[in-house]
């Protein structure tokens, strides 16, 4: 099953959080951990990675936080997803141009796989960030009022 990387959630967890706020107020890894639950360590990496991509500005010191730098709509989901995961790649045989897969001198596959990389790069990157933070589905409301089932989430 194809999924969103952990990471790239608590990065647009952060940044929806953000775009809420006042211009110019900052909100620290700790206020969004503890808003939304998520572990610290990895929503503190993602803060600081897209801090050191531009995307928000990260002040240091005991009053210190991050807040939104960059235009969302100016970055895509694709972007996010390389500077937060590495490159889009759909299947783990192959990195690029290179394959470090046992079957891939007889693989039928290859060229169908590469095509569908390509494709969902190209979805992502007609994704902007601001759209897909503002979105509402209404499923969400249905989705909220389910009990939570053990070991997924």
């Amino acid at each position: 099953m194809f999924k969103i990387n952990r990471k790239l959630e608590y990065a647009l967890i952060s940044l929806r959080h953000m775009s809420a706020k006042a211009p110019g107020q900052l909100t620290s890894a700790k206020e969004i951990c503890d808003i939304y639950n998520t572990p610290f360590d990895p929503t503190s990496r993602v803060l600081q990675i897209m801090a050191q991509h531009q995307i928000v500005h990260a002040e240091q010191g005991a009053h210190g936080g991050y807040q939104i730098l960059k235009d969302l709509s100016k970055v895509s989901l694709q972007d996010l997803t390389q500077m937060i995961e590495g490159p889009l790649e759909i299947v783990n045989c192959f990195h690029g141009n290179y394959s470090h897969c046992d079957i891939t001198a007889s693989c039928n596959v290859i060229s169908p796989m590469l095509n569908l990389n390509e494709r969902i790069a190209g979805f992502f990157k007609n994704i902007n960030v601001q759209e897909l933070i503002q979105s509402r589905n209404q499923g969400e409301k249905q989705i909220r009022s389910k009990p939570i089932m053990a070991g997924r989430g």
